[in-house]
């Protein structure tokens, strides 16, 4: 009789003791949502830190160089900066609404962090703006990237010369500016993914 009463108590003992599935899962997920918007400030973090690098250099790409061509004996001075070219204008107006968004969204991904309970909410808004800011961003870089092939390598077809032998420090920062913003592009990409896959995530079984 004693054996049974022990064995019992026993019995309730590790009941207790096991959480019941719900309160786990719960606590799974709290952690899982808490992990993601760690990770999306950290993103959203690299996002402005890129535009705004890529910005300073594309702006302080200008460069006054002395010209002597054969057909023109006389020298003649020509500045190269980014606002002679649309499309690297395009892509500073580009890289600047990103720094802004990026500056917003990370102060507002950061207060999700606090409250996990906005986080979700967040999200369904972040994603959209998004994938509308990274069509915006890798249009500009694409646009900016075909004008700097085309001073680096010229077009002998259409008789369009080549100029990075000649502004070599121009090319260089218009080059860095490209590149930097095409990882910024990569970085959105990241955060789209990051935001389809926690929405998915909520979505019940």
């Amino acid at each position: 009789m004693a054996t049974t009463e022990t064995t019992e108590k026993v019995v309730l003992v590790s009941e207790k003791a096991e959480p019941p599935p719900s309160e786990s899962k719960t606590s799974a997920d709290a952690v899982a949502t808490k992990y993601f918007a760690l990770v999306e400030v950290v993103l959203r973090l690299l996002l402005f830190a890129s535009a705004l690098v890529a910005v300073v250099l594309l702006v302080t790409s200008k460069q006054t160089k002395i010209l002597l061509f054969p057909q023109f004996p006389i020298p003649f001075t020509r500045v190269a900066k980014f606002n002679h070219s649309p499309a690297l204008i395009y892509l500073v107006a580009a890289l600047s609404v990103t720094g802004f968004y990026a500056i917003i969204s990370t102060l507002l991904s950061f207060y999700s962090l606090l409250k996990p309970g906005c986080f979700t909410k967040a999200l369904s808004h972040f994603v959209i703006l998004d994938v509308l800011l990274l069509g915006i961003l890798a249009s500009a870089t694409g646009a900016a990237g075909g004008v700097a092939y085309i001073g680096l390598k010229g077009d002998s077809h259409v008789f369009w010369m080549k100029v990075c032998d000649k502004y070599g420090k121009f090319c260089r920062h218009v080059g860095a500016s490209i590149a930097i913003s095409l990882f910024g592009s990569i970085v959105l990409v990241l955060l789209v993914l990051l935001s389809v896959y926690s929405l998915s995530k909520k979505i019940p079984k």
